[in-house]
C-alpha cells in the first residue's frame, strides 16, 4: 500500500520567513530611492490621456489586498519539497526582477486618487502608509498574481477553481481601479510574471538556465544571433515609435527568448510536454513568434498540405491541425516551437530545434521512437513542414531498424517524397549512424 509524502511545513515556514522580510526591504529600499531621484525630478511617470477614464473604484482596495494573504498562505499549499522550492525561486526571482527594473527605471503615478472613507478609507491609509507612489512598471502586484494563480489553479477543482479564477480577475482588475498603477504596467508585469514561471517550469521540463549541450554551435549562434537581431530591430523601432509602437515590444521579447533558446537552453526552452502542448508561460511569453512559425508551417505547405506514406505504416508530413490526425495511430513528432493537438497516449514528442541538423544521438532516439510507435498501427512522423527534422527522423530509422545504408534510405526517401530537405550536415549525421 503507497504511503502519502507528508507536506514540507517546516520547509514552508523557512521559506516564508526569508521570502517576507526580503519582500518588505527590497520593495522598501526602490521605494526610498525613486522617493530620493523624484526629489531631484529624475523620476517621470507613463500614462495615456485616455487612462483619466478608468473608473476609481473604493471596494477595489479589499482584493487588492487579499493578494497578501494568497502570497503568505502560498508556500503551506505545496505538496512536495520539489514543488515547493520551484514556487520560493518564483517568488524570489519575481522580486529580483521587479525591484531591478524599479531601481533602473523608477516611475511614479501622476493622477490624484480621490478620498475615501470607512473600511475602504482605512485600507487605503494603511497601504499609503508603506507604500509610496513609485514602484510602478513593472506592477510587482500583476507579476505575483502570475506566479501565485499558477500555483493555486494546480491545487483548486470545481466551483474552489471558478472562485480562484473570478477572484484572481478581480485583483488584476483592482490595480488600476484603486489608481495605483498606469496601464503599462499591467502588460509589463503579465511578462515578468510569466517570465518568473518560464524560469523555474513544472517538472519534468528542466529550467531553460541549465544550458543544454552544445553540438552545432557555431550554426547555433548563427541562429541565435539572427533572431537576437531580430529583437533588437524592434526594440529599436519601438523607441523611435514612441507610445504608439509599445505593441512592438512583446514580439521583441518573444525573438529575445528564442535567441536564448538557441544559444542556451536548447528545445527545452520551448518547453514541450509529451502531451504536445507547450507551457503556459511559453504560450504567453512567445506567442507572436508561435502565431508566426505556425501560419509560416501552414503557408509553405498549402500546396501539400497531406503526409505521403514513406514507408509502409509510416507517413511523414506537417505538423497536424485539429481533425487531420484521425487515421493514424501514433505521432512522433520531433518539433520543438509548434504545440500538438489531438494527442494520444501512444504519440512521441522529441523536440529538436528548427533549421539545425539532427545530432547522430538525436536520430537514433527519433529512429527508435518510430520503431516503438509502429508497434501501435500506421504512424505519422512530423515537425514543423515535414521537410527536414521528421524526414531525417525517418532516413534514421531505416537505417537503425531496416538495415539499409544511409545512401539507399535516403533515396527511398526521395523516391516517396522528393521535396524534402535536407543538408550536407543532415547526410553527415546520418552516415555516423551507419
Amino acid at each position: 500500500m503507497s504511503r502519502s509524502v507528508a507536506r514540507p511545513w517546516g520547509r514552508a515556514l523557512l521559506w516564508l520567513a526569508v521570502l517576507g522580510p526580503f519582500f518588505f526591504l527590497s520593495y522598501g529600499f526602490a521605494n526610498q530611492q525613486a522617493a530620493v531621484r523624484a526629489a531631484a525630478g529624475m523620476v517621470g511617470n507613463i500614462a495615456m490621456a485616455w487612462e483619466r477614464a478608468i473608473p476609481f473604484w473604493p471596494w477595489s482596495i479589499v482584493p487588492y489586498w487579499s493578494i497578501d494573504v494568497f502570497y503568505a498562505v502560498s508556500p503551506f499549499v505545496c505538496k512536495t519539497r520539489a514543488e515547493l522550492d520551484r514556487h520560493g525561486l518564483r517568488l524570489a526571482s519575481a522580486q529580483l526582477i521587479a525591484v531591478s527594473c524599479f531601481l533602473l527605471w523608477p516611475l511614479a503615478f501622476s493622477f490624484q486618487r480621490p478620498a475615501s472613507d470607512g473600511v475602504f478609507g482605512l485600507l487605503f491609509a494603511a497601504l499609503e502608509g508603506f507604500d509610496k507612489p513609485y514602484n510602478q512598471a513593472p506592477s510587482l502586484h500583476i507579476v505575483l498574481l502570475i506566479v501565485l494563480w499558477v500555483l493555486y489553479a494546480r491545487h483548486l477543482s470545481g466551483v474552489w477553481r471558478v472562485f480562484l479564477h473570478v477572484w484572481f480577475v478581480l485583483i488584476g482588475i483592482s490595480v488600476l481601479t484603486t489608481w495605483q498603477h498606469h496601464f503599462l504596467d499591467v502588460p509589463t508585469g503579465l511578462a515578468v510574471g510569466w517570465l518568473c514561471v518560464w524560469l523555474w517550469p513544472d517538472a519534468p521540463q528542466p529550467s531553460p538556465l541549465k544550458r543544454e549541450p552544445l553540438p552545432l554551435a557555431h550554426k547555433r549562434y548563427r541562429l541565435a544571433a539572427c533572431y537576437a537581431l531580430g529583437a533588437l530591430a524592434l526594440g529599436g523601432l519601438m523607441g523611435m515609435m514612441g507610445r504608439a509602437g509599445w505593441w512592438l515590444g512583446w514580439p521583441a521579447l518573444a525573438l529575445a527568448l528564442v535567441a536564448f533558446n538557441y544559444a542556451w537552453a536548447g528545445a527545452a526552452g520551448f518547453q514541450k510536454g509529451q502531451d504536445g502542448r507547450l507551457s503556459w508561460a511559453v504560450r504567453w511569453l512567445m506567442a507572436p513568434y508561435l502565431v508566426s512559425a505556425w501560419a509560416n508551417s501552414r503557408w509553405w505547405t498549402r500546396k501539400a498540405a497531406q503526409p505521403v506514406e514513406v514507408a509502409p505504416g509510416i507517413w511523414l508530413g506537417r505538423m497536424p491541425g485539429r481533425g487531420e490526425r484521425e487515421s493514424f495511430a501514433a505521432v512522433v513528432d520531433v518539433c520543438a516551437e509548434l504545440p500538438r493537438v489531438d494527442a494520444r497516449p501512444a504519440d512521441i514528442s522529441l523536440p529538436m530545434l528548427d533549421l539545425l541538423p539532427p545530432t547522430p544521438a538525436q536520430l537514433r532516439q527519433a529512429a527508435d521512437a518510430v520503431e516503438a510507435a509502429r508497434r501501435h498501427g500506421t504512424v505519422l512522423v512530423c515537425c514543423a513542414l515535414g521537410y527536414s527534422r521528421s524526414a531525417a527522423a525517418v532516413v534514421a530509422w531505416r537505417v537503425c531498424h531496416l538495415g539499409e545504408s544511409s545512401r539507399t534510405a535516403l533515396t527511398a526517401l526521395h523516391a516517396s517524397k522528393p521535396d524534402c530537405v535536407l543538408s550536407a550536415a543532415h547526410r553527415q549525421a546520418l552516415e555516423a549512424l551507419s
